[in-house]
């Protein structure tokens, strides 16, 4: 009969083995100080996926990744596991990662148009929440070109149109969507505020066309009342000569130059027909300035003067900017030439002269003491019309 006890060798090759284990210390355990850590690292108990995976540092990870995202995997296949990454990376609102997950989906080119329209859609979500309102409407446009149907798509898009300002195009996507659903909340909120957005924007065109059409008129009329006073006007391009002056009014008005005063000023006219000018007098002496915005075409220069020189300015160190002192000049750039102006001339007189123009409907005057050397000094040389 034949024994079942193992051979001697067999017992001293056994005891051997058990020795040797039993001498060496395991070589694969956690280390005590280090074992959350090392829990970590495998892919069974991660927490949180690392953004980058080193071969190195997670192998386990790493084999795993190679085994999901194999390219012999069926496209269908490859392109629902990046829309499983792209969703968990959505999940913990990392958009842009998101984004790269669902265009690595569409990449594979799968025969699914179902699945497509949802990576699409799923993308045009990550983009809106990036910024990327355009981008994602595009995605929208794409995904239901796919799936018309698609209701997720159709939310996105109205969100996007909404975004835009495309008011109206958000109303209309919204109808889309309420056919097929008529009770989805989200819509019915996107198309009340967009409807009401739309009517609001329509208000405001209405307002701005009925005041660009007032302005019109007002300026239509500022020009006949200049044409009718033969008062000459200039247009700021050096290239145009003094006989395309005459074209220049219409023009000047009608593009509203007086947005190119400095000082907000322009041209009116009141309800008997008369102009009130902005008015720039210039003291080349110290390099100062007054503005009026309303010099009315029959007020005289000597009114301004004494109101403006009532008291002395800060400027004049030396009071001696009295009105009965001062003298006042227009320039006739074409000539190079001053025309003295008589203090007791209306502005419409000075500007009905023929060699008085102006340029952004704005007549600059220049003034100085009379009696000073600088006044001496400044009109050496030029030719003065008094």
């Amino acid at each position: 009969m034949e024994s079942s006890e193992p051979e001697p060798t067999e017992d001293a090759s056994m005891d051997a083995f058990l020795e040797k284990f039993q001498s060496q210390p395991y070589r694969g355990g956690f280390r005590e100080d280090q074992w959350e850590e090392e829990f970590d690292k495998i892919p069974l108990f991660m927490k949180k996926a690392p953004s980058e995976i080193d071969p190195e540092e997670f192998p386990d990870l790493a084999c795993l990744q190679s085994m999901i995202f194999d390219d012999d995997r069926y496209p269908e296949e490859q392109a629902k596991t990046y829309k499983d990454e792209g969703n968990d990376y959505f999940k913990e609102k990392d958009y842009k990662k998101a984004v790269l997950s669902y265009s690595e989906g569409l990449k594979k080119k799968c025969a699914d148009p179902d699945l497509n329209a949802v990576l699409y859609t799923n993308r045009a979500a990550a983009q809106y929440y990036l910024g990327n309102v355009r981008s994602s409407l595009n995605d929208v446009l794409a995904a239901k070109k796919l799936k018309p149907g698609h209701l997720k798509a159709i939310i996105r898009g109205a969100l996007c149109h909404l975004e835009l300002k495309h008011f109206a195009e958000a109303v209309n996507w919204c109808d889309e969507g309420l056919q097929i659903d008529a009770k989805e909340k989200k819509l019915l909120e996107i198309r009340a505020k967009a409807d009401k957005l739309k009517r609001m924007e329509e208000r405001d065109l209405r307002k701005a066309k009925l005041k660009e059409k007032k302005e019109q008129h007002q300026n239509e009329a500022l020009l006949q009342a200049i044409k009718a006073r033969n008062i000459r006007l200039v247009s700021e391009s050096a290239s145009e000569d003094e006989d395309s002056a005459s074209n220049g009014p219409a023009e000047i008005l009608l593009d509203g130059l007086s947005s190119e005063n400095p000082y907000g000023a322009r041209l009116s006219i009141d309800d008997q027909g008369r102009l009130s000018w902005p008015v720039l007098f210039l003291y080349p002496e110290y390099a100062q300035s007054d503005f009026i915005s309303a010099f009315h075409e029959d007020t005289r220069f000597i009114d301004h003067l004494m109101a403006m020189f009532s008291e002395a300015p800060s400027w004049d160190s030396e009071h001696k900017y009295h009105p009965e002192n001062l003298e006042v000049y227009f320039e006739d750039e074409d000539r190079a030439e001053l025309y003295q102006v008589s203090p007791d001339s209306t502005l419409l007189q000075v500007l009905q002269h023929p060699r008085c123009s102006m340029k952004a409907l704005t007549p600059a005057f220049l003034v100085c003491v009379g009696s000073s050397p600088f006044c001496r000094n400044y009109l050496q040389g030029k030719k003065v019309h008094r």
